[in-house]
């Protein structure tokens, strides 16, 4: 028969509401998250991130009262792992939530972690947490396990169920009871890891892969404007090759590709080898607002437009796509840039609140403002049927539209 447990979520973000909505079909959970408005908002079934149906049951409670988590025999954190202001990472939120579950940690207990970190943190830095305030020996007393998260915000394709789960213990038998935890609600499969720092290196390269190729393109992109090249014709005509890699240009934000390759980094030169190829791709990825900037400004003076005090607007605003999440939003830095110009900068984006932002306005197309610069940072569905007319009909003067996404057949200048 098999055994009975009750699983509790630490962090009930982007990460932790979908396992706490799939793993209550078949054990009790309880979601835990310190924000009070979002275990509210959870209560009343809404996601203000947009991106899950949430329904209760009577399996799964959503609770910021620790308490609540007593009698917990599994614990899965799934808390933000983002770097600070010197790129250089943040374990506070991780290291807090090990804190919290050690207080609760009986014997045979089972931590499974699911943030993105650096090869070693669950057993170098997380562990030590845990034993030490739960009095209970490792791998004798409590065990874990690191099954790294694969959400993608907004993305209805590859979403929990669809994409193959990373898996691992801290022992043999405890790998295989993660990897059949994980098995239950995870249609296309798991794949079981011969260790926890396999599935930690695994996890951080995913993205780090993403990263040093879009930086490729965003080198190419910059290096072809130059000779007055279509960056969108060359990579067209290059992927007729079969094995040629289509990844496109863009700007690189969010909680993942912008972050991730800093763990990496971080780890790698603690133990003595500076990697040039990671380091170069983040330089190349967070130059390219900078870049966007630059060529607005010299495209405004091409166009015998004023510079200062000039009307841009930008659409998008989230770090990708037909979601909410504005976390590590390179479009920020296109603002600040644009606006240390002394450019007056107005942004709409449909998934973002007005009230978050200064220079957010609503829908521009029901109001009268005209605008000097058009950019198209963001290649919402909502977006993508813009037709010249509807740009014409926003501009002041001659149109100046640079589409970033290169998603429109007559734009000014396509990135």
């Amino acid at each position: 028969m098999e055994k009975e447990y009750k699983i509790a979520i630490i962090g009930l973000g982007y990460v932790g509401l979908p396992l706490a909505i799939a793993f209550s079909k078949y054990y009790k959970v309880v979601g835990y998250d310190i924000g009070v408005d979002r275990v509210a908002e959870l209560n009343e079934e809404i996601d203000r991130n947009l991106d899950i149906s949430v329904s209760t049951n009577s399996n799964l409670i959503f609770s910021n009262d620790e308490s609540d988590l007593e009698d917990s025999s599994i614990y899965i954190i799934t808390v933000p792992t983002p770097v600070d202001s010197k790129n250089t990472p943040d374990l506070s939120f991780l290291k807090s939530a090990s804190k919290l579950v050690a207080k609760y940690l009986e014997k045979g207990d089972l931590v499974i972690y699911e943030s993105t970190v650096y090869p070693g943190v669950t057993e170098d830095v997380c562990v030590p947490i845990l034993s030490s305030i739960s009095g209970l020996s490792y791998n004798y007393e409590f065990f874990c396990g690191y099954s790294p998260e694969r959400i993608s915000p907004g993305d209805k394709k590859y979403n929990l169920q669809n994409v193959i789960k990373v898996t691992s213990g801290s022992t043999e038998n405890t790998a295989t009871l993660v990897d059949e935890l994980y098995n239950k609600i995870i249609k296309a499969g798991t794949y079981k890891a011969p260790s926890i720092k396999v599935a930690e290196a695994a996890k951080v390269i995913e993205n780090t892969q993403r990263d040093v190729n879009i930086a490729l393109m965003n080198e190419l992109a910059m290096m072809f404007d130059k000779m007055g090249i279509d960056t969108e014709q060359v990579l067209s005509a290059a992927k007729s090759k079969w094995n040629f890699l289509d990844f496109r240009p863009g700007l690189v934000g969010g909680h993942c590709i912008g972050v991730d390759p800093y763990y990496l980094l971080h780890k790698s030169e603690e133990m003595g080898y500076k990697p040039t190829l990671l380091h170069s791709s983040r330089n190349i990825n967070n130059s390219v607002a900078g870049f966007i900037v630059d060529k607005t400004i010299k495209l405004m003076i091409a166009a015998d437009k004023i510079v200062k005090a000039g009307k841009v607007l930008i659409l998008g605003y989230t770090f990708k796509e037909d979601c909410s999440d504005t976390r590590n939003t390179k479009v920020e830095d296109i603002i600040q840039g644009l606006e240390a110009f002394s450019l007056n900068v107005s942004v709409y984006d449909p998934y973002v609140e007005v009230m978050s932002h200064s220079n957010f306005i609503k829908n521009p197309f029901d109001g009268d403002m005209k605008y000097d610069v058009i950019i198209v940072a963001v290649s919402h569905q909502e977006f993508i049927h813009y037709s010249t007319c509807d740009f014409e009909g926003l501009s002041k003067g001659k149109m100046l539209l640079l589409d970033i996404k290169g998603i429109y057949t007559e734009s000014s200048w396509k990135f």
